[in-house]
């Protein structure tokens, strides 16, 4: 059974052109059907599952458009109590002292709140970017004076480094890449690119790409099953 399942959450914007409604819109739907995910990976038994949310790239995009992101994005944490009530545990990740002190604020007051629930925990990766997440862990170990660098070490100074590598990447909207979304942390998940936008995304095609995970045999670099 899955673990953890990462998502890119592409696709809003063309799926409110094709609607022929404005690009907020398309987040807006994103944002219903990121909820919706988080429900049926609860009731499905997944432990972890992470939201690529906002990059550190997306600064790059029409401020209008990055204002309406965080306003909805403050209307997701002020809802978050409901996540509580739920026994879920949701977590931040990113370079989130570069966001408006509100919103920073917020997630640290979401995670303190939701620390010690047990259900599901819910990432949402905000003002991330792998690129800047390796720089910040390489530079904190050369702080703390940690050479030779193992393995371990890298991992401990990541965002993630409390949380389970994912198992299953999913990527909707049609593109193929990675998007400098948990490069290391996906150096062996198993990759599914989907054509449906991401406001599309409902549990049949969840359901969908568990049994493809669940079909496939993960080798880590070895022979995996023998009959494989």
């Amino acid at each position: 059974m899955v673990e953890h399942i990462a998502f890119i959450m592409d696709g809003n914007g063309r799926w409110a052109e094709k609607r022929h409604m404005p690009r907020k819109y398309g987040h807006k739907m994103g944002t219903k059907a990121l909820e919706r995910t988080i429900k049926n990976c609860a009731d499905l038994g997944v432990k972890y599952v992470t939201f690529y949310a906002f990059s550190t790239e997306n600064w790059s995009r029409p401020k209008e458009e990055i204002d309406y992101l965080f306003d909805m994005f403050r209307g997701f944490l002020k809802d978050a109590e409901k996540y509580s009530d739920k026994d879920y545990r949701v977590r931040f990740i990113g370079n989130l002292r570069k966001l408006p002190q509100d919103i920073a604020d917020g997630c640290e007051e979401v995670m303190r709140k939701t620390a010690e629930n047990k259900g599901i925990t819910v990432i949402i990766a905000m003002n991330y970017g792998s690129w800047e997440e390796i720089t910040t862990a390489v530079n904190d170990l050369a702080e703390r004076g940690a050479f030779p660098v193992a393995e371990k070490d890298i991992v401990s100074a990541l965002y993630t480094k409390d949380i389970p590598f994912p198992d299953l990447m999913i990527r909707t909207g049609g593109e193929i890449r990675l998007s400098n979304f948990l490069l290391l942390q996906s150096a062996y998940a198993e990759l599914l690119f989907l054509n449906t936008l991401w406001p599309d995304f409902n549990k049949k095609a969840l359901l969908k790409a568990i049994a493809q995970y669940d079909s496939r045999t993960r080798k880590f670099g070895g022979l995996g099953d023998k009959n494989a």
